[in-house]
């Protein structure tokens, strides 16, 4: 529904996206979303939620690929493998994505597949593309990224601390792992692993490599599945994982030893605008939803509906003022990335990932506040949205670590803003002088204003 877009942005679309945007949303709203319930029915419960695969989620599949409507997130001009879409183009399909709990991996665009696809693409040798990426992107497979460490602090990914020892044709795996998103689900076929396989390196960036492990390789152990505010996220989990004694084939390297912050930075930039503009759709389901609850005739505090009540009104209005802002910035990462590259876009992909989580989880607590106590029980959808958004302050590195890098990147101008703020000085204290010297008659000196 292109009537959505913003107008500053509309020209950039090219006329397939402008199409294929109207074709995303009709399939959101008539397919995905009346779905999901279903999905979680479908789940199960006790252990056998992670045996499950919700024959749904197929159907839906079946459905997108009718439509068109497959793996859209890798951008034109940078993969041979994209569909021929922009950052831009398929961030507003991402928004629509966001409303549904299904919608993202309906059309195979899911996290972490999406980032790890990515890695693949971008950084995998044709073997390699061969073996992962082509069942990934076929959607016969799923995947998991394993860098989080639980016995360090991984905001510093220079801490992480799982070994990757080279042992003849071999590299041998030892350490840990935690919110390994993925692992659940018994289609995950490959763990994406970062690890340390130079820890003597001077340069502590260039201490660590990535590597493919297979789920199914001997000495990986999945003790649990960890919840988040109560959420399992069944059957997909968030994995704690250790590796003992694992031993991977060589060929299992991903671009070369001491190359892991290379390829991790590649595949978390656009990631993040993922995330971001699935938040934002997100958030414009919760302020829908804040709409009917304050316009429901059967809830009437106090004699009258909450839409008549000023501070919904304040709320309702507010919500529509941050989504709208939080959107362009956004909108405008996506853009630089598309100009410029990911590595270009450093700050405003910051931005988008530091402002949109928060946006939308205080977009939410208004309307789970408005719904009162049916907002933090399953009637509503308001409590599972919370809790997933809230993780995004931490996932892909926490909003502190990003505030700390802008901050340091914006103090860098520092010189040259004392340098001119100076000059401006020195040039109204000249101006000053000036003004004293002119004539002091009545309406003199407004007449000689203008030899300033």
């Amino acid at each position: 529904m292109t009537s959505k877009v913003p107008t500053i942005v509309l020209d950039r679309l090219s006329d397939r996206a402008k199409q294929t945007l109207d074709v995303v949303a009709k399939f959101v709203e008539e397919e995905c979303i009346p779905a999901d319930p279903v999905f979680e029915s479908q789940v199960g419960v006790g252990d056998a939620r992670w045996e499950s695969h919700p024959p749904i989620l197929e159907e839906l599949k079946e459905k997108a690929k009718k439509l068109g409507l497959w793996n859209m997130f890798l951008p034109k001009g940078h993969y041979k493998e994209s569909p021929g879409f922009t950052n831009l183009e398929y961030g507003l399909m991402a928004e629509w994505l966001g409303k549904s709990k299904v919608a993202s991996e309906a059309v195979n665009c899911s996290a972490p597949d999406t980032g790890n696809m990515e890695v693949l693409a971008k950084y995998g040798n044709e073997e390699q593309k061969a073996q992962w990426l082509k069942p990934l992107m076929d959607g016969k497979i799923r995947s998991a990224f394993l860098m989080t460490e639980p016995d360090v602090a991984s905001s510093d990914a220079t801490n992480i601390q799982l070994e990757i020892r080279r042992e003849g044709n071999e590299y041998v795996l030892n350490g840990s792992k935690w919110w390994s998103s993925g692992a659940g689900d018994r289609r995950c076929a490959l763990y994406i692993v970062m690890g340390k396989s130079d820890p003597h390196n001077k340069d502590v960036y260039k201490q660590q490599s990535v590597i493919l492990v297979p789920s199914t390789t001997k000495g990986i152990t999945i003790h649990r599945m960890l919840s988040v505010y109560g959420y399992d996220d069944a059957p997909h989990g968030h994995g704690h994982i250790t590796f003992k004694d694992v031993r991977v084939p060589a060929s299992n390297l991903v671009l070369g030893e001491g190359r892991g912050f290379e390829i991790i930075q590649g595949r978390l930039g656009p990631g993040r605008i993922h995330h971001a503009m699935r938040t934002i759709g997100a958030a414009e389901r919760a302020l829908e939803w804040m709409i009917m609850r304050a316009n429901d005739p059967a809830k009437k505090p106090f004699g009258q509906l909450l839409s008549e009540q000023g501070v919904i009104l304040e709320w309702v209005a507010k919500s529509r003022l941050e989504i709208d802002a939080a959107r362009l910035i956004v909108l405008n990462a996506a853009i630089k990335m598309d100009e410029l590259g990911p590595k270009k876009a450093l700050r405003e992909i910051a931005e988008a990932k530091i402002i949109v989580p928060q946006t939308g989880l205080t977009v939410i607590d208004r309307a789970v506040q408005a719904f009162g106590g049916a907002g933090v029980s399953q009637d509503t959808p308001l409590a599972a949205m919370w809790a997933g958004i809230r993780t995004l302050r931490l996932a892909d590195g926490p909003d502190e670590v990003h505030l700390r890098q802008m901050g340091r990147n914006e103090n860098k101008r520092a010189k040259d803003i004392t340098e001119s703020i100076q000059r401006q000085k020195a040039k109204t204290e000249e101006l000053m002088k000036l003004w004293k010297t002119l004539p002091a008659e009545p309406g003199t000196r407004i007449r000689h204003a203008s030899k300033l």
